[in-house]
């Protein structure tokens, strides 16, 4: 007699609506409305705090180092996690509690300097920022994982890249906004405009109540279910966790994954010279401003307008990611994320000869079409090569390809703009551009089964 127990015969999981795919991943919008003011504000912060310009990427040094060894434990502990708020759940929620905190304290950081200096509270608080975000991000990716259908996964992670795009846009909008409706750009008592001051007060709020709207919500599959939709039994819920298996799943990773870490490596090198460094490139080379410019109105100005712009890729990039399945279906998964890279690339080398800030609009058209391409392929290429039950813990690890470039990128950064690019800016921007597509022609190389047009 066959055996036909849940362990041997594996039930397809049922497909979600949209309404139900969008619910699962609203918070996300949340973590990327916080993110984008950090992206699009803490230089300009930092800088207002004292940093020089090549000290600004031993700063943002902080964020993919925290990622780093945050995610891969985060991911490991909630492939076994499982109580009455859910599996990764309880992560969304503590995270957005800590994020919504130091979104708060981060542009107050100039009053607490009984504790430390500004510039190093500053500090202090984006590496507290950083670590509560990857706390409540890294499980995000594995719930679109635990809950679709292989059918459903580039349709969910293009929503999900959708609504990251809405919050990233707000978030990106709001500082210009608000000075337009005339709070004031110069820096107050704190040492940080009220602009942007009260942006990150209402990004604290939007983030923790879009992450409540994922967890009252939505659902997860409980032990029995998630055992009968993967075919066998959810050994990570049942297992001790034991710290050491980070290290023996490290080494057991997938090929594709070390295949993929290539292209991530080009494609997150590129994206931190450009957060780190647009804002001082478009004040000189575009603004024209020299000198002792990091506390004038006019470097201000320049920041709101970098801001808009990351808000105008963000806008791009929503439209685009709900384009990409019908995108990948034509030309197949790798050229889609090589199509869109390219696009990327070409989008950052043409601010080198934009002289109107208006024009910025248009260079970052194509950063979108990048941005969204890498929210989300990587990881419908990614998913179907993972075992059931290491979701959360190898979307962890493969964190490690992101952060590894930003950290890299983070020591050389700020000497090679110093001491190659004679302070020049817009020097790095460009060579962003040049790895853009260099990550485009990698892909090209990446093993992906469950692509029918590779």
């Amino acid at each position: 007699m066959q055996n036909t127990s849940p362990k041997n015969l594996m039930h397809t999981k049922p497909k979600l609506s949209i309404v139900q795919i969008v619910l699962m991943s609203f918070g996300f919008m949340g973590i990327q409305f916080g993110f984008a003011l950090q992206n699009g504000n803490t230089s300009r912060i930092l800088r207002s705090f004292g940093a020089d310009v090549e000290q600004l990427p031993m700063f943002w040094i902080v964020a993919p180092l925290v990622g780093m060894i945050v995610q891969p434990i985060i991911g490991h502990y909630s492939d076994r996690t499982w109580n009455r708020i859910g599996r990764r759940k309880p992560y969304f929620l503590v995270g957005a509690i800590l994020s919504s905190l130091a979104l708060i304290l981060l542009p107050n950081s100039g009053l607490l300097t009984t504790i430390l200096p500004a510039l190093w509270m500053g500090a202090a608080m984006v590496m507290i920022m950083d670590a509560s975000f990857n706390v409540s991000m890294e499980p995000f990716r594995a719930l679109v994982a635990d809950n679709l259908p292989d059918a459903q996964r580039t349709s969910g992670f293009a929503i999900q890249t959708f609504l990251i795009g809405i919050g990233a846009v707000a978030g990106s909008a709001l500082p210009s906004l608000l000075a337009k409706m005339g709070y004031s750009q110069e820096a107050g008592i704190s040492g940080v405009a009220d602009n942007i001051r009260y942006s990150f007060y209402i990004g604290a709020v939007v983030f923790i109540a879009a992450i409540l709207v994922t967890v009252f919500f939505s659902k997860e599959y409980p032990p029995a279910e998630y055992e009968k939709y993967h075919g066998q039994a959810d050994d990570a819920t049942k297992q001790k966790a034991s710290f050491t298996d980070i290290f023996k799943d490290f080494w057991n990773m997938p090929a594709t994954m070390k295949q993929l870490g290539v292209v991530q490596f080009f494609s997150w090198f590129a994206l931190f010279s450009m957060w780190v460094f647009t804002t001082d490139a478009v004040a000189t080379h575009v603004f024209g401003l020299s000198g002792d410019y990091s506390k004038t109105i006019e470097y201000n100005t320049a920041g709101n307008v970098v801001s808009s712009a990351f808000g105008i890729y963000n806008l791009v990039a929503a439209a685009y990611a709900l384009c990409l399945p019908l995108v990948a279906r034509f030309i197949g998964r790798k050229g889609a994320h090589a199509f869109s890279l390219i696009a990327g690339g070409v989008g950052l080398l043409s601010i080198y000869f934009i002289k109107d800030p208006a024009m910025l609009t248009y260079s970052m058209i194509g950063v979108g079409l990048a941005w969204a391409s890498i929210l989300a392929m990587p990881y419908v290429i990614l998913s179907g090569s993972i075992p059931a039950g290491k979701l959360g813990i190898y979307m962890g690890i493969f964190n490690f390809f992101i952060t590894l470039p930003q950290i890299i990128n983070g020591i050389i950064g700020g000497w090679i703009v110093k001491h190659i690019y004679g302070g020049q800016s817009i020097y790095a921007i460009v060579l962003a551009g040049v790895l853009l597509i260099c990550a485009a022609v990698s892909v090209l190389f990446v093993k992906d089964a469950g692509d029918a047009n590779k």
